[in-house]
């Protein structure tokens, strides 16, 4: 007997006939676990298949589901041609989100220290400042140094409250500034008490502040504005996620709403990947959108 799916947050009443049902799944996911990592990118693919249109995707690629691992599809003999057809019968049924893990962790620094952390960030585009800020992923050492000290001191599960992480992370800030350029002058702007504030916050278990080091989330919030567009309103059927807890979902789907109308995130309901065919397409787009990126068609 297989265990319940945790996460998740199921729509509550009936749904009207206009939502739009998507399937999920994500490649190159490793947790909180950003740097060491040997995926250095996560992909998080949706499709607006039905169950009915996925089996005879399957079908027609001559696959089984035992079979839907993007690695053995990409090697079988008949590859490219095989690949052309999938991309052909997602024409317009699909999206990948793509995530650089370490331009990621660059947002966040500076979502949570220029800027007022919240689920909203989730919802609009970087901050100019990250892109300044990424300038500078040449400095070797102090790169690392400080990518490594700042996801150190903004971990929130086994947090020490008061341990070294704040200066820890900011000898390292102070020792990456000496890039200088449009990177420096955003360290510049990073301010001790600006630090000493959020990981108080964060000791404090403040939950308006979404997780620092979970990058589903922001792939969750693109994925419904993609989908939205019209007003639509949008229903998720996603592989079982443990970052998707029904807390953070509720969030989301508030933040997603605008002025005062409805969501158009309606619901988030875990789905085990091997009874829903709509979800092993996904999980199939999503790791050929990782491992062969120039096979997706330019967006």
């Amino acid at each position: 007997m297989s265990s319940p799916l945790q996460g998740g947050l199921p729509p509550s009443g009936t749904l009207p006939g206009s939502v739009l049902e998507i399937a999920c799944d994500e490649s190159g996911f490793s947790g909180a676990n950003l740097l060491r990592s040997t995926e250095p990118v996560i992909t998080h693919a949706s499709v607006d298949l039905s169950v009915a249109e996925a089996v005879d995707l399957i079908g027609s690629l001559g696959l089984s589901p035992v079979e839907l691992k993007s690695g053995w599809f990409l090697r079988r003999p008949d590859a490219p041609e095989a690949l052309e057809r999938l991309m052909a019968a997602l024409r317009g049924r699909a999206h990948v989100h793509r995530i650089d893990k370490e331009y990621f962790l660059v947002t966040q620094v500076v979502d949570l220290l220029l800027g007022e952390p919240s689920y909203l960030t989730l919802t609009r585009s970087p901050r100019a400042e990250a892109g300044h800020l990424y300038q500078a992923r040449d400095a070797g050492a102090d790169w690392d140094a400080f990518l490594g000290a700042f996801a150190g001191m903004v971990r929130t599960r086994r947090r020490i409250p008061g341990g070294p992480d704040a200066g820890r992370f900011l000898r390292a800030r102070d020792a990456l500034a000496r890039v200088g350029g449009p990177a420096g002058a955003v360290l510049g702007r990073i301010t001790d008490a600006r630090v000493a504030a959020v990981v108080a916050r964060l000791d404090d278990g403040d939950r308006s502040i979404p997780p620092p080091l979970e990058p589903m989330l922001r792939a969750l919030a693109d994925t419904i504005r993609h989908w939205t567009f019209g007003q639509r309103q949008v229903l998720v059927i996603h592989d079982e996620q443990s970052a998707l807890t029904a807390a953070r979902l509720a969030r989301l789907q508030r933040a997603l709403a605008v002025d005062d109308g409805p969501s158009p995130f309606v619901g988030l309901v875990m789905a085990d990947s091997r009874a829903d065919p709509r979800i092993q397409i996904a999980d199939l787009l999503a790791g050929v959108a990782r491992r062969r990126p120039q096979a997706l068609p330019a967006a």
